[in-house]
């Protein structure tokens, strides 16, 4: 199992070897000038030349990405071509605990919800229960995250000033205004998600409970819910992780729209405003980050795997 996590990580560092390749090159096929846009019209050609040779424009794209490419892997991602030429790391660092809280509220949201309306679903197949959950679930699925986080503003925090509407509060603030600002938002991105999740867990406990050792289960006298907790769910995992894995990793993708949403600076807004700019070393830095979480997200996944199911062993 060691040297199987140790070849994931060296294939994941190669992945986001690539994945940094192809953003360099294809972030510069977006069309638009970041030194017209940073000098905007009063910028005379000779203040443009100079500004070229600053950030090093000028030189070809090979040399560029060589020189970007090697101080990443020393860790320095480069100073954004904006305002005060800020560190990229710095930016980054700022915006990740954000994303990574909106990221979790929004996953353990899923997952409450998920999880019981999953079982309960499975376990009342074909009933009114199971039509309403599959009702909600498609309702959930359809329904765009950004257009959910319009309504639960207008409702909450415009109507019934319940929540505050927009911003973020750092925990240093303490946990109420932490949580304050990042329930609506978290609940506009999990309600999506519950609904994937718990069609996946309703699917999969229907299949295992059609094996002989459920069966073999209820010959035993045990109870509905032991049958349901003790054997269908566990052995239903397998599928459900790694939908959840790639959940969360979508969590942090997806987050970009709600985050302008609410006018939450994390990765998403971060890297839009960077997308915008042309501001290539920020936008450069933050697809790395983004990715970093997928290829961990499956490593991690087939882990559980082994945790979950003993049988499972890598070589």
């Amino acid at each position: 199992m060691a040297s199987y996590i140790l070849r994931r990580l060296i294939g994941s560092a190669l992945v986001m070897l690539a994945v940094a390749t192809l953003v360099f090159f294809m972030i510069r096929l977006v069309p638009g000038d970041p030194i017209a846009a940073m000098l905007s019209d009063s910028g005379s050609p000779e203040a443009r030349e100079a500004m070229i040779r600053k950030l090093g424009l000028d030189q070809p794209l090979v040399v560029q990405f060589w020189k970007w490419f090697t101080a990443m892997l020393q860790g320095d991602l480069g100073a954004s071509l904006y305002g005060n030429n800020q560190p990229v790391s710095t930016i980054l660092l700022e915006a990740l605990p954000r994303t990574l809280s909106l990221a979790f509220l929004s996953f353990v949201i899923a997952l409450s919800i998920a999880i019981p309306a999953g079982i309960l679903s499975a376990t009342r197949k074909n009933s009114a229960t199971d039509t309403t959950v599959s009702l909600l679930a498609f309702l959930g699925l359809s329904m765009p995250d950004f257009w959910l986080a319009i309504l639960l503003i207008i409702v909450f925090a415009a109507n019934l000033q319940w929540l505050p509407a927009i911003g973020y509060a750092p925990l240093s603030e303490g946990v109420w205004p932490w949580l304050s600002h990042l329930i609506l938002p978290s609940i506009a991105i999990g309600t999506g998600f519950s609904a994937i999740i718990a069609r996946m867990i309703r699917s999969s406990m229907l299949e295992v409970m059609k094996a002989d050792y459920m069966r073999t289960a209820a010959s035993k006298g045990l109870t509905v819910r032991a049958q349901m907790l003790r054997h269908a769910f566990p052995n239903a995992l397998i599928p459900v992780v790694t939908v959840i894995g790639i959940a969360f990793a979508l969590l942090i993708s997806g987050a970009v729209v709600v985050e302008n949403v609410f006018a939450i600076k994390g990765l998403g807004r971060v890297l839009i405003q960077g997308i915008q700019n042309r501001d290539y070393p920020v936008v450069q830095g933050a697809v790395l980050v983004v990715s970093a979480f997928f290829v961990l997200s499956n490593v991690i996944v087939d882990i559980l795997y082994a945790v979950i199911d003993p049988r499972i062993r890598y070589s």
